[in-house]
């Protein structure tokens, strides 16, 4: 199957897309800053610390698959993060080479606290709208999802 090239419009798209979602994040922040606890981590660990808080015992090979980086890279993040003791790396019981990565439990109830509230602020915009948008959000979830899916490293321009 080939891939054409984006339109004109498909491009205006992308624009508005990315200008609404850095605009969300914005707003969110600016309601909910970012806790103590997480205000001197570093993007990239902090993407690893929700990755490893959606998916509790993930290792560190499916962490790299999953944020499109290199293993050695994530095992460095998980070596900052386990010195500040924000993360735990665990031997694997069926195979001692993987390591499998959890939150401590203090981090794992701050950040399910933080997550908690960011939610409840943007589901409180959400009730704030009329129907018909409400429902042309929910309906555009699969495709936000399907556009997420289909950036693959390799799509990025150089």
């Amino acid at each position: 199957m080939s891939v054409s090239a984006p339109t004109r419009e498909d491009l205006t798209l992308a624009e508005g897309l990315l200008d609404q979602v850095s605009a969300l994040r914005r707003a969110t922040r600016a309601c909910d800053g970012r806790p103590p606890v997480f205000s001197t981590l570093s993007p990239s660990q902090l993407e690893l610390l929700r990755l490893v808080r959606r998916s509790p015992g993930i290792s560190v090979t499916e962490a790299a698959r999953i944020l499109a980086v290199a293993p050695n890279t994530v095992s460095t993040l998980v070596r900052a993060l386990s010195l500040r003791r924000v993360l735990v790396r665990a031997v694997d019981a069926a195979d001692r080479r993987v390591a499998r990565l959890d939150l401590t439990p203090e981090m794992r109830r701050s950040a399910t606290a933080w997550r908690d509230r960011r939610a409840a602020l943007v589901a409180g915009a959400i009730a704030r709208l009329d129907p018909a948008q409400t429902a042309r959000l929910g309906a555009a979830l699969p495709a936000l999802a399907a556009v997420a899916q289909g950036l693959e490293p390799r799509d990025v321009a150089e």
